[in-house]
């Protein structure tokens, strides 16, 4: 497996189909002595609904290429840094399953994952699930890696990953689909739809911010349960002649973070891409994992069992307890470590790499 981008320019140009712009630098502590480079290339993709476009895809690798390679792949709001390096100190958005020590130790693999097709709020279209996994597909393309050991798919990332299964068979060894299924589910649909509704009532007051901190307040109500809500928040009070209930801080400040690093075209067209999810179980052969939680609001465990009765490969569901729902593989790191554990441990994994106790 090799590094082996198609050009190399200190300063990209539009015309580029392929640029590569990669930062490294040497690690401060011996211990933390792990490889990792960012990347952006150019390319032009066959989207869906959009037709035939350059789009610009932005990936981050974390050990060395020489590892097998597993591609990892949040919600929407996740992105190409999972976790912190000597390199990229920022926090990411899953330390809890990747870094030093962790399952996803960059030490034994190459960790891949990129910013959704789209994030950067390039493309005012219809972006189909079945987009980013073409988009994974000419990531992979740039980097010289013919297949990838494992795909670990979060949420709007078991989404996609099952598209990337259904179309890129050949280039994936196995997949982890935790909290996302072959379609969307008609109740989760009507709650992001009334999410996208906040962010066009903004807009027509012009007050896209607002609309869109509205919107991800909405969706935390969605990605949450009451129980938690129970046992974190006070009852209501009333303040400045106002009742103000024990959830508001909370949300406000939910909101507030989310409208700092996100546009609302970019988390508009997301949304919408998770309710075009449609892939046929039938088409996927090759092992697949399904985590399901309980409590989740978004993804009922019925359409996972459903997922998992017509898939056609060796197929295992694990099915989880979270007072976090859908948000559970975020917050049940020793639950979803486990699960994580086991998978790449065992027989179909266990013929490409050996994992360190």
């Amino acid at each position: 497996m090799s590094l082996a981008p198609a050009a190399l320019h200190e300063h990209p140009t539009a015309s580029d189909r392929a640029v590569v712009d990669f930062h490294v630098a040497a690690p401060l502590d011996p211990a933390q002595a792990v490889f990792a480079r960012r990347g952006e290339c150019t390319v032009e993709l066959d989207l869906r609904h959009a037709g035939r476009r350059d789009v610009v895809l932005r990936y981050e690798i974390l050990g060395d290429p020489a590892l097998p390679a597993v591609f990892v792949a949040g919600g929407i709001s996740a992105h190409r840094h999972a976790a912190a390096s000597a390199t990229f100190p920022q926090e990411g958005w899953w330390p809890q399953q990747t870094g030093i020590g962790r399952v996803l130790d960059p030490r034994h693999y190459c960790v891949i994952g990129f910013d959704w097709l789209g994030a950067d709020g390039a493309i005012d279209a219809p972006i189909d699930p079945a987009d980013q996994a073409d988009a994974v597909a000419a990531v992979l393309d740039q980097l010289g890696i013919a297949r990838v050991e494992a795909f670990i798919g979060c949420s709007y990332g078991a989404m996609v990953g099952l598209q990337f299964a259904a179309r890129h068979a050949a280039r994936l060894g196995q997949l982890v689909a935790i909290s996302g299924v072959h379609r969307a589910h008609p109740y989760a649909s009507a709650w992001r739809a009334l999410q996208r509704r906040a962010v066009a009532l903004g807009a027509l007051q012009c007050d896209e911010t607002h609309g869109l901190a509205l919107a991800r307040q909405l969706a935390i109500l969605s990605y949450r349960t009451p129980e938690e809500f129970a046992e974190r928040f006070d009852a209501a009070h009333v303040s400045d002649g106002r009742v103000r209930v024990g959830a508001e801080d909370y949300l406000d400040h939910c909101g507030a973070k989310y409208v700092e690093r996100t546009s609302p075209t970019a988390y508009l067209r997301l949304s919408e891409s998770i309710d075009l999810q449609q892939v046929d179980p039938g088409l996927i052969r090759l092992p697949v994992t399904v985590v399901a939680i309980v409590e989740d609001r978004l993804v009922p465990v019925s359409d996972a069992y459903d997922l998992v009765e017509r898939l056609r490969g060796e197929t295992r569901l694990r099915v989880l307890r979270s007072l976090y729902g859908h948000d559970a593989f975020l917050k049940e790191e020793s639950a979803v470590a486990a699960i994580l554990r086991e998978v790449l441990d065992d027989a179909a994994f266990a013929g490409c790499t050996e994992v360190a106790a």
